[in-house]
This record gives C-alpha cells, structure tokens and sequence, in this order.
C-alpha cells in the first residue's frame, strides 16, 4: 500500500511539475510574442514618420541619402510647471538593415501645461556616430535643438557632429524644437537582453 502510495505521490508531483513548466513556456511564448508585436508596432510607426518627412522635406532627404543610418522615435511629452516624457524607437543601420529598438526619456522645468505627441528622426552622418548613439545612448545638451523640416528652412541644414535631428508633430514639421534634457538608449527587453 506504501508503495502505491508513494508511486501515486510522484505522480501528482511530476504532473505538477509538468503544468508549472508548461505555464512558463506559455508565459515565455507570449512575451516572445509580445515583444514581436511592439518591434512591429514601433516599425511601422517609424517607416510612416521617416515617409513623411521625406516627402515634406528636401533637406531631409538629401542628409538621408548621405547618412550611415538613421533613428525614429515616438514621444509623448506633458507639462504640468514640470514636464517629462517618454517614448520607444528604432536604430537602422541603413546597409545592414540591422535594428536596435531603444528607448527615451525627457524632463525638465518650465512652463506649460497639457501633452504633446511628436516624432523625432536622427539620420547619422557616419557608423562611429551611429555605434556610439547606440551603444553608448545619447543625451541631448541644454540649448539641443531638432532642424526646421520644411523645405524653405531646410535647405542649408547640415550635419553638426555626426548628427542631423528633426522633429515632427501630429501638426506637421517643427522648425527649432527643443530637445535638451532627453534621453536615449538601448531596450533590452526588446533587443533580447
């Protein structure tokens, strides 16, 4: 009778084992896919906002066509006398296709008071400039300001230190946006560790 016993104990604690491990590969299996969809999601948020600034501006697509690779980010900002932000986005290596998914973040002083959605568009002049945004991060110095995008602004716009910056709001290019106090670095959720 023990023995049953104890033949039926490790029965129940095997099929027990086996439930606990199946949950976490189902548990694995989602965030796997979880993170797929937010890679995909931040894709194509980036392709429409790259598309965008192309077709509206000249200058960009000139640096474009020059540049080593490129970043996009999706941002939300609020101010409330303080403001602070965040956002996701994606380094493309233009050659390779490679993508490193990163995160920002902003915060500051001053003042105003609602939200603002915008997009802000790296293009990078070389592959040490590109290596270093990624690897290394980025943070934006006070007086950092993102280039005019429309075409009149645009035309001389060049790169300064390996770096061309534009920002787009869902009211359409901005010319001399601020965008000292954030932020950028790699997500290593999404980029597998």
């Amino acid at each position: 009778m023990k023995k049953w016993l104890c033949v039926l104990l490790a029965m129940a604690l095997m099929a027990s084992f086996s439930a606990v491990v199946a949950d976490d590969e189902d548990k694995e299996d989602k965030k796997g896919n979880d993170a797929a969809e937010k890679r995909a999601k931040i894709d194509d948020v980036a392709q429409e906002a790259l598309d965008t600034l192309l077709d509206k501006s000249e200058g960009a697509k000139k640096l474009y066509g020059e540049s080593y690779g490129y970043a996009v980010f999706d941002n939300l900002k609020i101010a409330f006398g303080i403001s602070g932000g965040g956002g996701s986005g994606v380094a493309v290596a233009k050659n390779s296709g490679a993508r490193t998914y990163m995160k920002m973040g902003t915060g500051g002083v001053g003042i105003g008071l609602g939200g603002q959605k915008y997009q802000v568009v790296f293009f990078f002049e070389t592959e040490k400039a590109f290596t270093s945004f990624v690897e290394k991060g980025w943070k934006a110095e006070a007086g950092a300001r993102a280039a005019a995008g429309t075409e009149g602004a645009s035309v001389d716009t060049t790169f300064h230190n390996g770096l061309a910056i534009y920002q787009m709001t869902e009211a359409g290019l901005m010319a001399n946006a601020d965008i000292s106090g954030t932020k950028y670095w790699k997500n290593k959720k999404l980029n597998g560790g």
